[in-house]
């Protein structure tokens, strides 16, 4: 739809007519409202004032509100035009166009904490069931301190503030008695403070979000949530975490996905869990196993009818780390929050033996009486054909070949990658030793099964 200032133009036909008929604006008040539902922005549907009296301030009883092309300074002048009292509206939405501004952009341009937590109120007096709001990043001159107002009849709320230091703080007195869902992007806030004041929420999304320390405002690397209505949360970090603490007795979903740079503090009761995604990714941490590091864990159950829970471990072999036993063993066991079928090893072998590694997992005592399944994933790539590991490489130096561990629980191993060469078939041996019930073994190389 094409509109345009000034004033209108009539086809001839319609001034021999004497001027005609519009016969748009003669449709009744529904009608309208489901053309003006259909224009992209509510700015859009305003500029229909100019149609005809018809249109005018019919905009306003639109009951899906969204701004996507209104400068943030003129916005909070705009909601005021809204009629009082206001219609049930389903929906507020605002986002910000991206303005082109010289560098360094004017001092009357910027956006600060007042003209937000302005803003805010004025869109919390409107009432709006769903409340979706993006802060122009482009406009954002270093940290802000936004306080969230009261929303008593919004069901939902996503707040995308962007990385630029958004404290979000939950004044004394905020209450979200009908808040059923939250989306938090990019801010520092009391976690708990918020779900204190939102007794319905059931659905919770934290994106780079982290948790402040009271009112010193005082960052943690740790993320914890703790909720009795909680049934879905969705942890997404892609700065790096020390720390994961979740108490949601009815939880029924959860997904997480964080990264390290240390040993990392993992605490989940969530009894309830019917579908878990997790994944932590190691950033450069000593977490080995002689010449091994550990760089991914992640936790999948069943997502499909047919498909089994499912542990997969990834980690890199290099010649130059040393043997830390426990701290391995212990650092994969705390992400062992559901429990699984099929464990996968995901190895970048670079030449060296696996076997002692293998061996050194499936002796966990949570992996003995899991297992239904065991895949391992050999990735070659970066080491040329016919290389190996010295006579005396500390990958050998277990005495793993001698091994003998209980693995009943096994039906069907299978091995991707794999080259024919000795190891690999002293490590095939001593699992058909191992696991008496096994019932199938597959061995992949260069997309042969044998």
């Amino acid at each position: 739809m094409h509109l345009r200032w000034g004033p209108r133009r009539r086809s001839p036909r319609l001034l021999a007519r004497g001027g005609g008929l519009d016969l748009i604006s003669d449709l009744p008040d529904d009608l309208l409202l489901l053309v003006l539902a259909g224009l992209p922005c509510v700015s859009a549907a305003a500029r229909t004032e100019v149609l005809s009296r018809r249109w005018r301030s019919l905009w306003a009883r639109l009951g899906q509100i969204v701004f996507s092309d209104v400068p943030f300074h003129s916005l909070e002048a705009v909601l005021r035009r809204l009629p009082r009292p206001i219609p049930v509206l389903s929906l507020l939405e605002i986002r910000f166009p991206n303005e082109r501004l010289p560098w360094p952009i004017p001092e009357e341009h910027l956006v600060d904490a007042a003209s937000v937590n302005s803003l805010l109120r004025a869109a919390a007096r409107l009432e709006p069931e769903e409340f979706e709001f993006e802060l122009p990043a482009n406009l954002l001159d270093g940290p802000l301190i936004v306080d969230l107002p009261c929303f008593h009849r919004a069901t939902s709320i996503l707040l995308d503030l962007h990385p630029v230091g958004v404290i979000l703080r939950v004044p004394a007195g905020v209450e979200f008695p009908a808040l059923e869902e939250l989306h938090l992007w990019a801010c520092t806030v009391d976690i708990d403070a918020l779900l204190s004041c939102s007794p319905r929420l059931r659905t919770l999304c934290l994106s780079n979000v982290y948790s402040d320390s009271d009112d010193d405002l005082v960052v943690s690397a740790t993320v914890a949530v703790s909720s009795t209505s909680l049934q879905e949360l969705v942890l997404r970090q892609t700065d790096w975490m020390d720390g994961v603490n979740i108490v949601a007795p009815v939880l029924k979903q959860l997904t997480v996905s964080f990264s390290v740079i240390g040993k990392v503090s993992i605490f989940v009761l969530a009894p309830m869990a019917e579908m878990v995604s997790w994944r932590c990714c190691y950033l450069e941490v000593p977490i080995v196993f002689g010449v091994w590091r550990l760089e991914q864990v992640t936790l999948q159950t069943a997502a499909t009818p047919g498909q089994l829970p499912s542990l997969h471990i990834h980690a890199s072999a290099n010649s130059i780390f040393v043997c830390e036993e426990e701290t391995f063993m212990h650092e994969m066991e705390k992400h062992m929050i559901a429990e699984f079928s099929v464990l996968e090893l995901h190895l970048e072998t670079n030449g060296h033996v696996f076997g002692a590694l293998a061996f050194h997992v499936l002796r966990m005592n949570r992996l003995c009486s899991a297992r239904r399944k065991l895949k391992v994933i050999l990735q070659r790539s970066s080491v040329k054909e016919g290389c190996s590991c010295s006579p005396h490489c500390p990958c050998e130096s277990t005495g793993w070949r001698s091994q003998t561990i209980s693995l009943t629980g096994i039906e069907e191993v299978e091995i991707n990658g794999c080259g024919g060469d000795d190891h690999e078939i002293d490590f095939m041996k001593l699992i058909l030793e191992c696991a008496p019930m096994l019932k199938k073994i597959i061995a992949v190389r260069w997309g042969l099964i044998k």
